[in-house]
């Protein structure tokens, strides 16, 4: 336990800095290229790049079930396994390198139909742009898939360094030329020219690490026959990864399709915030995937919900103080930095940050089915599927972005909160699921409760009151860090979970149990 605990705090730790350093940027070289670029080119770069995560779906799940099968050989230290399994997902994510580039080729001849009518963007632009982004897309497949293994071995944080890293110089570097320059092309070259010099990087790295790892293509794909559980889990998974996508990486193509391409840049302002504090949840769950499957494979139940609890409670913790910072400073943020020209509808941010709970909250869930291999329930994919598509197609025309965020809400809704516990509850855990709603109970209530008080007080105080940064920063905060401080001492108070956590500093539980009298979990 100790080992995987150590790796999984280097994970976050690691991946908390290039967070941090990565936020920063977003905010500022969002600015810079808008004002330098135009909104029209980052409209179009967000639609391209939503098209190039539309022919990933053709990835299928491969990786998530090969990860599955490489947790057992890490942990015994099987090297021949291990060369085994990562030589079978050599071959097929070679071949899923080469579907996609073709697809790509194909999907490009309907650019001038799509594109055809830009103001200040050429054709031929579209098309340099869109053929980087699909090198970029098919090298990460053929050449960067051994960040799979560096993953499942617990060791997230080697890939977050080396790319992080690279995508930061990247970003400085663009920022500079678009500054001087404001060059189309040349933003484009610099993005393909960082896309080899990482691929270069991290393999030279992953030698390193692994010099007894030796992948063949050829007994790559005789493996396929060995196991077959591989293929059976992957088309489970495909149609989880179809409805992932256009449930989650969709909005810039259905705002372009539905509202316009201009549009695409004024909502993507606000998912540029989101996706990136989607991000940080999403450094600390990829620190711990590998930890919980090893612990699910130990097979010890007190400690599986015990870890199951103590991750929840940390995870409501993060998405109180992702959302409530939002509810209460989103709006003024964009019309502060960006200017009150880009300002959305109220109404948007409230559906926005809707979506964004319902994704983050059900995340150890997930989680722990990703754990489980349980990837059997196919009929949930296609079901919020359908709702989603035929809910968009009957508000979005009407309703705009407000219809694309009402579809994925009503649609991920049900399987995601009750479902998708049940499921996990009864074919995995082996326990009542009403064992789950007992202990969400409280989280759901308290979130509620203070996200109602979070709105009021951005209604009332904060959005009135800020014209400018600094004044948002000081407001913004001071209304702020008291909401956060009470909603964990709450969360400390009336669920085990964070009493759990707390209780790994037995000097900080102890103070915390003194001031707010609770007894020991």
């Amino acid at each position: 336990m100790g080992e995987r605990v150590r790796r999984s705090v280097m994970n976050m730790k690691v991946g908390m800095l290039f967070y941090v350093l990565s936020l920063f940027l977003a905010f500022f070289s969002r600015k810079v290229f808008l004002d330098c670029l135009g909104a029209e080119f980052i409209g179009l770069t967000g639609m391209l790049m939503n098209i190039m995560s539309f022919l990933s779906v053709a990835e299928l799940g491969v990786g998530t079930s090969i990860v599955y099968f490489l947790y057992k050989p890490l942990q015994e230290d099987n090297h021949e396994e291990t060369c085994h399994v990562m030589s079978m997902l050599a071959y097929l994510y070679r071949c899923i390198g080469l579907v996609i580039g073709g697809a790509g080729v194909v999907v490009s001849l309907f650019f001038p139909w799509w594109f055809g009518s830009l103001e200040t963007t050429s054709l031929p632009l579209v098309y340099f742009a869109f053929y980087a982004f699909l090198a970029t897309s098919v090298s990460g497949y053929v050449f960067n898939y051994k960040q799979l293994l560096v993953s499942a071995n617990q060791k997230q944080y080697l890939v977050n360094a080396y790319f992080q890293t690279i995508g930061i110089v990247q970003s400085l570097t663009q920022i500079v030329l678009a500054w001087y320059y404001r060059n189309l092309w040349l933003w484009v070259v610099v993005g393909l020219l960082f896309t080899i010099i990482g691929i270069i990087a991290f393999n030279y790295r992953i030698r390193q690490l692994y010099p007894w790892l030796h992948v063949s293509l050829s007994e790559g794909k005789a493996n396929l026959k060995h196991y077959p559980e591989v293929m059976r889990k992957t088309k489970q998974i495909f149609m989880q990864k179809v409805k992932d996508f256009i449930l989650y990486r969709s909005d810039e193509l259905l705002v372009g399709a539905f509202v316009s391409v201009t549009q695409v840049a004024f909502f993507g302002n606000y998912t540029i915030v989101t996706n990136k504090l989607n991000f940080l949840v999403n450094i600390l769950s990829d620190g711990m995937n590998a930890g919980v499957g090893n612990l699910i494979a130990e097979g010890n139940d007190r400690n599986t919900m015990k870890v199951f609890w103590e991750l929840t409670a940390i995870r409501f913790l993060i998405v109180g103080v992702i959302i409530f910072g939002l509810l209460l400073m989103l709006q003024p943020f964009v019309g502060c930095w960006f200017g009150r020209e880009y300002v959305l509808d109220d109404i948007i941010v409230y559906l926005l940050l809707t979506n964004i709970f319902i994704f983050l909250s059900r995340g150890v869930v997930q989680m722990y089915i990703s754990a489980c291999g349980l990837f059997s329930d196919v009929w949930t994919a296609w079901t919020e599927l359908a709702l989603n598509i035929g809910i968009t197609l009957a508000l979005a025309p009407f309703y705009g972005i407000v219809g694309i965020l009402l579809g994925k809400i009503v649609s991920v809704f049900f399987i995601a909160m009750f479902w998708k516990p049940y499921f996990l509850f009864s074919r995995g855990l082996g326990k009542s699921v009403g064992v789950y709603w007992r202990g969400m109970a409280p989280c759901y209530t308290i979130f509620a409760l203070f996200a109602i008080i979070t709105i009021l007080l951005s209604h009332y105080v904060v959005t009135p009151r800020c014209t400018s940064i600094a004044s948002l920063i000081l407001i913004g905060g001071a209304a702020y860090i008291p909401v956060v401080t009470v909603y964990a001492a709450t969360l400390f108070v009336f669920t085990n979970g964070m009493k759990y956590f707390v209780a790994r500093k037995p000097k900080i539980y102890n103070l915390l149990s003194f001031l707010v009298r609770t007894p020991k979990a």
